[in-house]
Protein backbone atom coordinates (compact mmCIF):
# COMPACT_ATOMS: atom_id res chain seq x y z
CA UNK A 1 0.00 0.00 0.00
CA UNK A 2 1.49 3.44 -1.11
CA UNK A 3 1.87 5.95 1.89
CA UNK A 4 -0.68 7.95 0.04
CA UNK A 5 -3.19 5.63 0.64
CA UNK A 6 -2.45 4.54 3.67
CA UNK A 7 -4.97 5.94 6.70
CA UNK A 8 -3.54 7.17 9.73
CA UNK A 9 -5.11 5.45 13.01
CA UNK A 10 -7.69 8.07 14.49
CA UNK A 11 -6.14 9.89 17.93
CA UNK A 12 -9.56 10.39 18.45
CA UNK A 13 -11.42 14.32 18.83
CA UNK A 14 -8.67 16.70 20.97
CA UNK A 15 -10.63 18.45 23.82
CA UNK A 16 -11.79 21.85 23.71
CA UNK A 17 -8.62 23.19 25.81
CA UNK A 18 -6.58 21.90 23.46
CA UNK A 19 -8.28 23.69 20.02
CA UNK A 20 -8.85 26.67 21.72
CA UNK A 21 -4.86 26.90 22.94
CA UNK A 22 -3.54 26.07 19.22
CA UNK A 23 -5.94 28.14 18.09
CA UNK A 24 -4.46 30.63 19.85
CA UNK A 25 -1.13 30.33 18.50
CA UNK A 26 -2.18 30.10 15.21
CA UNK A 27 -3.71 33.46 15.25
CA UNK A 28 -0.57 34.62 16.52
CA UNK A 29 1.57 32.74 14.04
CA UNK A 30 -0.65 33.75 10.95
CA UNK A 31 -0.94 37.68 12.69
CA UNK A 32 3.04 37.45 11.96
CA UNK A 33 2.90 37.08 8.86
CA UNK A 34 -0.10 39.06 7.83
CA UNK A 35 0.84 41.80 9.51
CA UNK A 36 4.53 42.19 8.11
CA UNK A 37 2.95 42.25 4.43
CA UNK A 38 1.24 45.87 5.45
CA UNK A 39 3.72 47.34 8.80
CA UNK A 40 6.83 47.25 6.50
CA UNK A 41 6.00 49.40 3.72
CA UNK A 42 5.16 52.62 5.84
CA UNK A 43 8.62 52.68 6.92
CA UNK A 44 10.07 52.66 3.53
CA UNK A 45 11.09 55.82 3.18
CA UNK A 46 12.93 55.97 6.52
CA UNK A 47 14.91 53.05 5.32
CA UNK A 48 16.30 54.51 2.91
CA UNK A 49 17.18 57.20 4.33
CA UNK A 50 18.95 55.33 6.94
CA UNK A 51 20.82 52.58 4.55
CA UNK A 52 20.87 54.14 1.22
CA UNK A 53 20.08 52.31 -1.65
CA UNK A 54 16.99 53.56 -3.34
CA UNK A 55 17.15 51.89 -6.44
CA UNK A 56 16.51 48.53 -5.06
CA UNK A 57 14.30 49.69 -2.73
CA UNK A 58 11.09 47.22 -4.46
CA UNK A 59 13.05 44.41 -3.41
CA UNK A 60 12.71 44.67 0.28
CA UNK A 61 9.18 43.69 -0.53
CA UNK A 62 9.96 41.45 -3.66
CA UNK A 63 12.47 38.82 -1.64
CA UNK A 64 9.71 38.31 0.92
CA UNK A 65 7.29 37.65 -1.23
CA UNK A 66 9.67 35.37 -3.61
CA UNK A 67 10.58 33.72 -1.35
CA UNK A 68 7.19 33.00 0.79
CA UNK A 69 5.41 32.26 -2.29
CA UNK A 70 7.93 29.56 -3.58
CA UNK A 71 8.31 27.40 -0.25
CA UNK A 72 4.29 27.84 0.21
CA UNK A 73 3.60 24.13 -1.35
CA UNK A 74 6.57 22.93 -0.11
CA UNK A 75 5.85 23.25 3.17
CA UNK A 76 1.87 21.89 2.57
CA UNK A 77 3.90 18.52 1.53
CA UNK A 78 6.32 18.05 4.39
CA UNK A 79 3.72 18.75 6.71
CA UNK A 80 1.60 15.96 4.77
CA UNK A 81 4.75 13.86 5.51
CA UNK A 82 6.05 14.49 8.78
CA UNK A 83 3.38 16.30 10.81
CA UNK A 84 2.07 19.92 10.89
CA UNK A 85 3.59 20.59 14.51
CA UNK A 86 7.06 20.52 13.64
CA UNK A 87 6.86 22.41 10.55
CA UNK A 88 5.02 24.84 12.41
CA UNK A 89 7.52 25.30 14.72
CA UNK A 90 10.74 25.53 11.89
CA UNK A 91 8.52 28.29 10.16
CA UNK A 92 8.08 30.61 13.19
CA UNK A 93 12.12 29.98 14.10
CA UNK A 94 12.66 30.97 10.87
CA UNK A 95 10.31 34.00 10.93
CA UNK A 96 11.91 35.31 14.07
CA UNK A 97 15.60 34.30 12.71
CA UNK A 98 14.74 36.69 9.82
CA UNK A 99 12.77 39.36 11.84
CA UNK A 100 16.50 39.87 14.05
CA UNK A 101 18.19 39.88 11.36
CA UNK A 102 16.40 42.33 9.77
CA UNK A 103 15.92 44.53 12.44
CA UNK A 104 20.42 44.17 12.67
CA UNK A 105 20.67 45.46 8.97
CA UNK A 106 23.29 47.70 8.29
CA UNK A 107 23.31 47.82 4.00
CA UNK A 108 19.75 47.69 2.04
CA UNK A 109 21.45 44.24 0.23
CA UNK A 110 21.68 42.78 4.38
CA UNK A 111 17.82 43.76 4.65
CA UNK A 112 16.68 42.13 1.26
CA UNK A 113 18.66 39.25 1.91
CA UNK A 114 17.28 39.11 5.57
CA UNK A 115 14.13 39.31 4.01
CA UNK A 116 14.21 36.45 2.01
CA UNK A 117 14.84 34.48 5.23
CA UNK A 118 11.85 35.76 6.93
CA UNK A 119 9.58 34.97 3.87
CA UNK A 120 11.10 31.24 4.25
CA UNK A 121 9.31 31.17 7.14
CA UNK A 122 5.94 33.23 6.34
CA UNK A 123 5.28 30.93 3.52
CA UNK A 124 4.67 28.10 6.22
CA UNK A 125 2.90 30.06 8.63
CA UNK A 126 0.09 30.95 5.83
CA UNK A 127 -0.18 27.53 4.59
CA UNK A 128 -0.06 25.52 7.88
CA UNK A 129 -2.26 27.62 10.18
CA UNK A 130 -5.30 26.98 7.93
CA UNK A 131 -3.93 23.32 7.49
CA UNK A 132 -3.79 22.70 11.33
CA UNK A 133 -7.59 23.48 12.03
CA UNK A 134 -8.20 20.57 9.91
CA UNK A 135 -6.55 18.33 12.22
CA UNK A 136 -8.41 19.40 14.96
CA UNK A 137 -11.84 20.53 13.45
CA UNK A 138 -14.20 18.81 11.14
CA UNK A 139 -15.50 20.19 7.89
CA UNK A 140 -19.00 21.25 8.89
CA UNK A 141 -17.04 23.38 12.15
CA UNK A 142 -14.44 24.79 10.26
CA UNK A 143 -16.17 27.63 8.52
CA UNK A 144 -16.44 29.66 11.51
CA UNK A 145 -12.52 28.96 12.33
CA UNK A 146 -11.59 29.90 8.55
CA UNK A 147 -13.76 32.94 8.71
CA UNK A 148 -11.62 34.31 12.03
CA UNK A 149 -8.17 33.55 10.10
CA UNK A 150 -9.95 35.36 7.31
CA UNK A 151 -10.76 38.38 9.61
CA UNK A 152 -7.24 38.42 10.71
CA UNK A 153 -6.36 38.76 7.42
CA UNK A 154 -8.31 41.79 7.27
CA UNK A 155 -7.57 43.41 10.67
CA UNK A 156 -4.10 43.23 9.43
CA UNK A 157 -4.36 45.48 6.48
CA UNK A 158 -6.00 48.32 9.10
CA UNK A 159 -3.62 47.98 12.06
CA UNK A 160 -0.13 47.03 9.89
CA UNK A 161 0.52 50.82 8.45
CA UNK A 162 -0.72 52.27 11.62
CA UNK A 163 1.09 49.70 13.90
CA UNK A 164 4.29 50.42 11.48
CA UNK A 165 4.12 54.74 11.26
CA UNK A 166 3.35 54.70 15.09
CA UNK A 167 6.71 52.31 15.79
CA UNK A 168 8.66 54.21 13.11
CA UNK A 169 7.81 57.58 14.84
CA UNK A 170 8.19 56.82 17.95
CA UNK A 171 10.86 54.21 18.51
CA UNK A 172 12.66 53.21 15.04
CA UNK A 173 11.80 51.29 12.05
CA UNK A 174 14.04 48.13 13.40
CA UNK A 175 11.00 47.81 15.42
CA UNK A 176 8.21 47.22 12.94
CA UNK A 177 10.67 43.51 13.12
CA UNK A 178 11.71 43.57 16.62
CA UNK A 179 8.16 43.58 17.80
CA UNK A 180 7.54 40.25 15.69
CA UNK A 181 9.69 38.69 18.32
CA UNK A 182 7.40 38.33 21.79
CA UNK A 183 4.78 37.60 19.23
CA UNK A 184 6.03 35.15 17.77
CA UNK A 185 7.70 33.15 20.88
CA UNK A 186 4.37 33.30 22.44
CA UNK A 187 2.78 31.60 19.25
CA UNK A 188 5.68 29.23 19.40
CA UNK A 189 5.21 28.10 23.18
CA UNK A 190 1.07 28.06 23.03
CA UNK A 191 1.64 25.45 19.81
CA UNK A 192 4.92 23.53 21.29
CA UNK A 193 3.01 22.58 24.40
CA UNK A 194 -0.54 22.84 23.26
CA UNK A 195 -0.46 20.55 19.97
CA UNK A 196 -0.74 17.23 21.34
CA UNK A 197 -1.98 15.55 17.65
CA UNK A 198 0.44 12.52 17.00
CA UNK A 199 1.90 11.53 13.92
CA UNK A 200 3.21 8.07 12.47
CA UNK A 201 5.78 7.91 11.22
CA UNK A 202 6.15 6.66 7.55
CA UNK A 203 8.74 5.78 4.69
CA UNK A 204 9.08 8.85 2.54
CA UNK A 205 10.84 10.39 -0.72
CA UNK A 206 10.80 13.62 -0.71
CA UNK A 207 10.46 15.09 -4.03
CA UNK A 208 13.39 17.64 -3.85
CA UNK A 209 13.86 18.30 -7.63
CA UNK A 210 10.29 19.17 -8.09
CA UNK A 211 10.85 21.60 -4.99
CA UNK A 212 13.90 23.20 -6.95
CA UNK A 213 11.78 23.13 -10.47
CA UNK A 214 8.82 24.80 -8.44
CA UNK A 215 10.82 27.76 -6.60
CA UNK A 216 12.28 28.42 -9.95
CA UNK A 217 9.12 28.42 -11.79
CA UNK A 218 7.86 30.76 -9.19
CA UNK A 219 10.71 32.73 -8.70
CA UNK A 220 10.85 33.52 -13.05
CA UNK A 221 7.05 34.49 -13.17
CA UNK A 222 7.05 36.49 -9.71
CA UNK A 223 10.54 38.30 -11.37
CA UNK A 224 8.33 39.03 -14.58
CA UNK A 225 5.72 40.54 -12.39
CA UNK A 226 7.50 42.30 -9.79
CA UNK A 227 10.29 43.95 -12.21
CA UNK A 228 8.36 44.23 -15.64
CA UNK A 229 7.32 48.31 -16.18
CA UNK A 230 9.49 49.41 -13.12
CA UNK A 231 13.15 48.45 -12.66
CA UNK A 232 13.05 46.42 -16.08
CA UNK A 233 10.93 48.64 -19.14
CA UNK A 234 8.33 45.76 -20.63
CA UNK A 235 10.48 46.00 -23.66
CA UNK A 236 13.52 44.96 -22.32
CA UNK A 237 14.82 41.71 -23.65
CA UNK A 238 15.49 40.11 -20.36
CA UNK A 239 11.29 39.64 -20.13
CA UNK A 240 10.94 37.38 -22.79
CA UNK A 241 13.61 35.53 -21.64
CA UNK A 242 12.66 35.51 -17.96
CA UNK A 243 9.00 34.33 -19.65
CA UNK A 244 10.63 31.45 -21.67
CA UNK A 245 12.10 30.08 -18.13
CA UNK A 246 9.25 30.39 -16.34
CA UNK A 247 7.44 27.73 -19.01
CA UNK A 248 10.21 25.46 -19.64
CA UNK A 249 10.77 25.33 -15.52
CA UNK A 250 7.11 24.27 -15.26
CA UNK A 251 6.98 22.35 -18.53
CA UNK A 252 9.81 20.24 -16.13
CA UNK A 253 7.76 20.63 -13.47
CA UNK A 254 4.82 19.37 -14.65
CA UNK A 255 6.66 16.06 -16.27
CA UNK A 256 8.83 15.75 -12.92
CA UNK A 257 5.36 15.34 -10.63
CA UNK A 258 3.43 13.11 -13.22
CA UNK A 259 7.00 10.73 -12.34
CA UNK A 260 7.88 11.15 -8.66
CA UNK A 261 6.56 9.27 -6.20
CA UNK A 262 5.51 11.64 -3.84
CA UNK A 263 5.00 15.01 -5.66
CA UNK A 264 5.27 18.38 -4.42
CA UNK A 265 2.16 19.56 -6.59
CA UNK A 266 0.23 15.76 -6.57
CA UNK A 267 -1.53 15.83 -10.13
CA UNK A 268 -4.27 14.31 -8.28
CA UNK A 269 -5.11 17.30 -7.27
CA UNK A 270 -5.22 18.74 -10.71
CA UNK A 271 -7.90 16.08 -11.42
CA UNK A 272 -10.23 17.08 -8.68
CA UNK A 273 -12.25 19.49 -9.47
CA UNK A 274 -13.54 21.37 -6.58
CA UNK A 275 -9.89 21.98 -6.36
CA UNK A 276 -9.59 23.47 -9.60
CA UNK A 277 -12.29 26.00 -9.52
CA UNK A 278 -11.65 27.09 -6.07
CA UNK A 279 -8.18 27.59 -6.57
CA UNK A 280 -8.93 29.40 -9.80
CA UNK A 281 -11.36 31.34 -8.00
CA UNK A 282 -9.29 32.36 -5.00
CA UNK A 283 -6.84 33.16 -7.63
CA UNK A 284 -8.87 36.04 -9.96
CA UNK A 285 -10.61 37.33 -6.22
CA UNK A 286 -7.03 38.40 -4.90
CA UNK A 287 -6.32 39.63 -8.01
CA UNK A 288 -9.36 42.03 -7.79
CA UNK A 289 -9.07 42.80 -3.91
CA UNK A 290 -5.45 43.22 -4.03
CA UNK A 291 -5.37 45.68 -6.73
CA UNK A 292 -8.23 47.81 -4.90
CA UNK A 293 -5.89 47.60 -1.37
CA UNK A 294 -2.94 49.07 -3.61
CA UNK A 295 -4.78 51.36 -6.10
CA UNK A 296 -7.29 52.90 -3.68
CA UNK A 297 -5.22 54.78 -1.02
CA UNK A 298 -3.26 56.21 -4.08
CA UNK A 299 -6.57 57.38 -5.80
CA UNK A 300 -7.04 59.01 -2.10
CA UNK A 301 -3.81 60.54 -2.37
CA UNK A 302 -3.37 61.95 -5.58
CA UNK A 303 -7.13 62.78 -6.59
CA UNK A 304 -8.59 63.55 -3.85
CA UNK A 305 -5.41 65.29 -1.92
CA UNK A 306 -6.04 63.35 1.25
CA UNK A 307 -2.77 62.68 3.84
CA UNK A 308 -1.37 59.08 3.48
CA UNK A 309 -3.08 58.45 7.19
CA UNK A 310 -6.65 59.75 6.55
CA UNK A 311 -5.78 57.56 3.18
CA UNK A 312 -5.10 54.23 5.32
CA UNK A 313 -8.16 55.10 7.30
CA UNK A 314 -10.31 55.37 4.13
CA UNK A 315 -9.97 51.74 3.45
CA UNK A 316 -11.48 50.87 6.99
CA UNK A 317 -15.20 50.52 6.04
CA UNK A 318 -13.85 47.86 3.23
CA UNK A 319 -11.90 46.03 5.64
CA UNK A 320 -14.96 46.22 8.19
CA UNK A 321 -16.61 44.73 5.43
CA UNK A 322 -14.37 41.76 4.83
CA UNK A 323 -13.76 40.92 8.91
CA UNK A 324 -17.63 40.94 9.31
CA UNK A 325 -18.53 38.81 6.03
CA UNK A 326 -15.53 36.00 6.64
CA UNK A 327 -16.80 36.06 10.85
CA UNK A 328 -20.70 35.62 9.86
CA UNK A 329 -20.23 33.29 6.39
CA UNK A 330 -18.12 30.52 8.30
CA UNK A 331 -21.27 30.51 11.05
CA UNK A 332 -23.69 30.03 8.12
CA UNK A 333 -21.74 27.38 6.69
CA UNK A 334 -20.97 25.66 9.96
CA UNK A 335 -24.91 25.73 10.80
CA UNK A 336 -25.99 24.52 7.19
CA UNK A 337 -23.21 23.02 5.77
CA UNK A 338 -23.59 24.62 2.12
CA UNK A 339 -20.57 26.37 1.14
CA UNK A 340 -20.90 27.81 -2.21
CA UNK A 341 -23.96 30.25 -2.45
CA UNK A 342 -21.59 32.32 -0.13
CA UNK A 343 -19.36 33.23 -3.19
CA UNK A 344 -21.40 33.27 -5.69
CA UNK A 345 -23.29 36.22 -3.80
CA UNK A 346 -20.17 38.00 -2.59
CA UNK A 347 -18.65 37.56 -6.15
CA UNK A 348 -21.42 39.49 -7.27
CA UNK A 349 -21.45 41.75 -5.17
CA UNK A 350 -18.25 42.79 -5.14
CA UNK A 351 -18.22 43.11 -9.20
CA UNK A 352 -21.37 45.25 -9.04
CA UNK A 353 -19.58 47.25 -6.24
CA UNK A 354 -16.15 48.01 -8.44
CA UNK A 355 -18.12 48.88 -11.43
CA UNK A 356 -19.60 51.72 -8.58
CA UNK A 357 -16.01 52.70 -7.43
CA UNK A 358 -14.84 52.96 -11.64
CA UNK A 359 -18.16 55.39 -12.05
CA UNK A 360 -17.69 56.94 -8.83
CA UNK A 361 -13.94 57.84 -10.05
CA UNK A 362 -14.72 58.85 -13.29
CA UNK A 363 -17.66 61.36 -11.98
CA UNK A 364 -15.69 62.76 -9.42
CA UNK A 365 -17.98 61.67 -6.98
CA UNK A 366 -17.43 62.49 -2.95
CA UNK A 367 -15.89 60.28 -0.16
CA UNK A 368 -19.80 59.49 1.17
CA UNK A 369 -20.22 57.14 -2.19
CA UNK A 370 -17.17 55.39 -2.14
CA UNK A 371 -17.00 54.33 1.46
CA UNK A 372 -21.09 53.26 0.72
CA UNK A 373 -19.13 51.23 -2.36
CA UNK A 374 -16.34 50.13 -0.28
CA UNK A 375 -18.43 48.60 2.14
CA UNK A 376 -20.20 46.72 0.22
CA UNK A 377 -16.66 45.35 -1.74
CA UNK A 378 -15.59 44.19 1.24
CA UNK A 379 -18.53 42.08 2.22
CA UNK A 380 -18.20 40.69 -1.31
CA UNK A 381 -14.78 39.69 -1.08
CA UNK A 382 -14.77 38.24 2.89
CA UNK A 383 -17.26 35.51 1.32
CA UNK A 384 -15.09 34.12 -1.15
CA UNK A 385 -11.69 32.78 0.88
CA UNK A 386 -12.42 31.41 3.69
CA UNK A 387 -15.56 29.47 2.54
CA UNK A 388 -13.07 27.84 -0.41
CA UNK A 389 -10.27 26.88 1.84
CA UNK A 390 -13.39 24.80 3.62
CA UNK A 391 -14.50 23.14 -0.10
CA UNK A 392 -10.82 22.27 -0.84
CA UNK A 393 -10.00 20.99 2.02
CA UNK A 394 -13.25 18.66 2.39
CA UNK A 395 -13.10 17.39 -1.36
CA UNK A 396 -9.18 15.88 -1.11
CA UNK A 397 -7.84 13.04 0.59
CA UNK A 398 -6.45 13.30 4.22
CA UNK A 399 -3.27 12.86 2.92
CA UNK A 400 -3.04 15.57 0.49
CA UNK A 401 -4.77 17.72 3.20
CA UNK A 402 -1.83 19.95 3.49
CA UNK A 403 -0.83 20.16 0.22
CA UNK A 404 -4.20 20.71 -1.56
CA UNK A 405 -4.40 23.85 1.26
CA UNK A 406 -0.88 25.01 0.65
CA UNK A 407 -1.22 24.89 -3.24
CA UNK A 408 -4.59 26.67 -3.09
CA UNK A 409 -2.58 29.06 -0.99
CA UNK A 410 0.41 29.45 -3.21
CA UNK A 411 -2.23 30.47 -6.35
CA UNK A 412 -3.87 32.71 -4.14
CA UNK A 413 -0.28 34.61 -4.00
CA UNK A 414 0.62 34.04 -7.46
CA UNK A 415 -3.15 35.52 -8.20
CA UNK A 416 -2.54 38.71 -5.48
CA UNK A 417 0.94 39.73 -7.29
CA UNK A 418 0.11 39.64 -10.95
CA UNK A 419 -3.35 41.93 -9.95
CA UNK A 420 -0.76 44.43 -8.17
CA UNK A 421 1.37 44.42 -11.39
CA UNK A 422 -0.95 43.98 -13.52
CA UNK A 423 -2.76 47.00 -12.23
CA UNK A 424 0.27 48.89 -12.26
CA UNK A 425 1.24 48.41 -15.95
CA UNK A 426 -2.43 49.74 -16.90
CA UNK A 427 -1.96 53.02 -14.77
CA UNK A 428 1.94 53.57 -15.78
CA UNK A 429 0.71 52.99 -19.55
CA UNK A 430 -2.18 54.99 -19.37
CA UNK A 431 -0.54 57.58 -17.51
CA UNK A 432 2.12 57.56 -20.72
CA UNK A 433 -0.78 58.24 -23.23
CA UNK A 434 -2.44 60.65 -21.67
CA UNK A 435 -2.12 64.39 -22.87
CA UNK A 436 -1.09 65.72 -19.57
CA UNK A 437 1.23 67.42 -22.58
CA UNK A 438 -1.53 69.57 -22.78
CA UNK A 439 -0.72 71.43 -19.65
CA UNK A 440 2.70 71.91 -20.08
CA UNK A 441 3.56 68.26 -18.67
CA UNK A 442 4.98 65.09 -20.37
CA UNK A 443 4.20 61.50 -18.85
CA UNK A 444 7.40 61.04 -17.02
CA UNK A 445 6.49 64.65 -15.03
CA UNK A 446 3.03 63.15 -14.32
CA UNK A 447 5.01 59.57 -13.22
CA UNK A 448 6.73 61.23 -11.03
CA UNK A 449 4.35 63.91 -9.31
CA UNK A 450 3.82 62.65 -5.71
CA UNK A 451 1.29 64.67 -3.60
CA UNK A 452 3.22 67.25 -2.32
CA UNK A 453 4.22 68.30 -5.65
CA UNK A 454 0.77 68.35 -6.97
CA UNK A 455 -0.35 70.64 -4.76
CA UNK A 456 2.29 73.02 -5.50
CA UNK A 457 1.65 73.21 -9.13
CA UNK A 458 -0.03 75.97 -11.04
CA UNK A 459 -3.84 75.70 -10.92
CA UNK A 460 -4.44 74.75 -14.48
CA UNK A 461 -1.36 71.81 -14.18
CA UNK A 462 -2.74 71.03 -11.17
CA UNK A 463 -5.96 69.75 -12.68
CA UNK A 464 -4.31 68.16 -15.37
CA UNK A 465 -2.47 65.89 -13.94
CA UNK A 466 -5.25 65.17 -10.87
CA UNK A 467 -7.47 64.77 -14.30
CA UNK A 468 -4.98 62.56 -15.51
CA UNK A 469 -4.51 59.77 -12.44
CA UNK A 470 -8.37 60.28 -12.27
CA UNK A 471 -8.52 58.29 -15.09
CA UNK A 472 -5.48 56.44 -15.21
CA UNK A 473 -6.21 54.51 -11.29
CA UNK A 474 -10.08 54.78 -12.39
CA UNK A 475 -8.53 52.12 -15.79
CA UNK A 476 -7.33 49.94 -12.78
CA UNK A 477 -10.74 50.03 -10.94
CA UNK A 478 -12.48 49.12 -14.03
CA UNK A 479 -9.78 46.10 -14.37
CA UNK A 480 -10.81 44.65 -11.09
CA UNK A 481 -14.17 44.61 -11.78
CA UNK A 482 -13.52 42.75 -15.07
CA UNK A 483 -11.62 39.91 -12.75
CA UNK A 484 -13.85 39.61 -10.07
CA UNK A 485 -16.44 39.36 -12.69
CA UNK A 486 -14.36 36.41 -14.34
CA UNK A 487 -14.41 35.05 -10.55
CA UNK A 488 -18.24 34.87 -10.17
CA UNK A 489 -18.72 32.78 -13.38
CA UNK A 490 -15.36 30.72 -12.62
CA UNK A 491 -17.08 29.57 -9.53
CA UNK A 492 -20.86 28.74 -10.76
CA UNK A 493 -18.94 25.97 -11.69
CA UNK A 494 -17.92 24.90 -8.39
CA UNK A 495 -19.12 21.69 -7.45
CA UNK A 496 -20.93 21.58 -3.89
CA UNK A 497 -20.43 18.21 -1.77
CA UNK A 498 -21.66 17.93 2.41
CA UNK A 499 -19.11 18.35 4.90
CA UNK A 500 -18.15 15.78 6.44
CA UNK A 501 -19.09 16.04 10.09
CA UNK A 502 -16.00 14.10 10.59
CA UNK A 503 -12.42 15.34 10.87
CA UNK A 504 -9.68 14.05 9.17
CA UNK A 505 -6.45 13.71 11.15
CA UNK A 506 -3.34 13.69 9.28
CA UNK A 507 -0.77 14.33 11.65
Amino acid sequence: MSDRNRQQPNAGPPGPREVRTVFAGLLLALSLASLDQNIVGVALPRIVSDLGGLEHLSWVVTSFLLTSTAVTPLYGKLSDLYGRKPLFLIAIVLFLIGSSLCGLSQTMAQLILFRGIQGLGAGGLMTLAMTTIADLVAPRERGRYQGLFGAVFAFSSIAGPLVGGFLTDVLSWRWIFYVNLPIGVMALLLIAFGFHRPHHALSHRIDYAGAVLLTLATTAILLVLTMGGTSIPWSSPVIPVLSALSVMFIVLLVMREQRAAEPVLSPHLFRNRVFIVASAVMALTFMGLFGAAVFLPLYFQLVLGEAPTRAGLLLVPMTLGVIFSSFVGGQIVSRTGKYKVLPVSGLAAAALAFLGVTAAAAAGAGLVLFEILLVTLGLGFGFVMPNLVVAIQNAVLPSEMGSATAASAFFRSLGGTFGVALSGAIMTAELRHLPGTAAGLDSRSLLQRGVQEIAGLPEAQRQAVIEAYRHAIGTTFLIGAVITALAFFAVLLLPEHPLRSSRHTSG
